[in-house]
């Protein structure tokens, strides 16, 4: 029988610039998880329709992406069948930013835009009571920093679903169903160059919606605590 290897599922890439010099999302995923290479099998599911047996994959994580939950695309609501069945199975899965929201989405919660507008730079995550005892999150601090860039946000959990930690602009940031399957909206495998290159990028925008760009900047820190995530769920994955 083969070794069952980790997935990661690719819902879409980072800026050009940024991708240049430094990679794209698998790539500091799979640095942040700790695991070789060769362990892991990454799958661009805007490209590629064929899907894994939900069961098959030792563990998966979900990339961030520039498209919208919302808009329903094809390949992104067949991601979201899957990783609905990939629960089912009991198969471990870490939905980040885009992939927190299929995940969600794909459950039966409700993304949209976020009414409280754009969510970018280095964030403070606050765990809610109770999270304490989440295998995930639980042994994170109860207030910690964590990078985000996103324009829509999970509206509604799933049914069932455990809120872990929110923000002050989404109160949904991450939320775990069943036992083995988490979303989180920040991204753990940002670190804080990636972060300024996302403000450096969309300054113009930034600046249109009314937000400050230079002090969003100003603010960027390191978030440790985003690669000690990743290689916990790793760890969980191996258990």
């Amino acid at each position: 029988m083969s070794q069952r290897r980790l997935l990661v599922m690719k819902t879409g890439t980072t800026l050009d610039g940024i991708r240049q010099s430094r990679g794209d999302f698998e790539r500091w995923i799979i640095d942040g998880l700790g695991v070789p290479d060769e362990d892991v099998d990454v799958l661009d599911v805007q490209l590629e329709s064929q899907l894994p047996p939900p069961e098959e994959p030792l563990g998966v994580v979900v990339t961030g992406s520039s498209a919208m939950v919302s808009e329903c695309e094809a390949w992104s609501e067949r991601s979201a069948q899957w990783l609905a069945a990939a629960v089912r199975a009991e198969t471990p899965v870490l939905g980040i930013c885009y992939g927190h929201q299929l995940l969600a989405h794909g459950l039966g919660g409700r993304v949209g835009p976020n009414p409280r507008g754009r969510q970018i730079g280095t964030v403070n995550v606050a765990l809610v009571a109770g999270a304490n005892g989440d295998a995930l999150l639980g042994s994170l601090p109860e207030s910690f920093p964590m990078h985000a860039s996103h324009v829509e946000s999970v509206l509604e959990l799933p049914p069932g679903a455990e809120l872990l930690a929110t923000t002050l602009g989404d109160p949904h940031h991450a939320f775990r169903v069943a036992r083995r399957a988490w979303g989180v909206q920040f991204h753990p495998e940002f670190d804080a160059d990636i972060m300024r290159g996302y403000l450096e990028a969309r300054r113009n925008v930034i600046g249109a919606e009314g937000l400050d760009p230079d002090a969003l900047l100003g603010a960027v820190s390191e978030a440790p605590h985003g690669s000690a995530l990743l290689r916990r769920f790793a760890e969980l994955v191996a258990d």
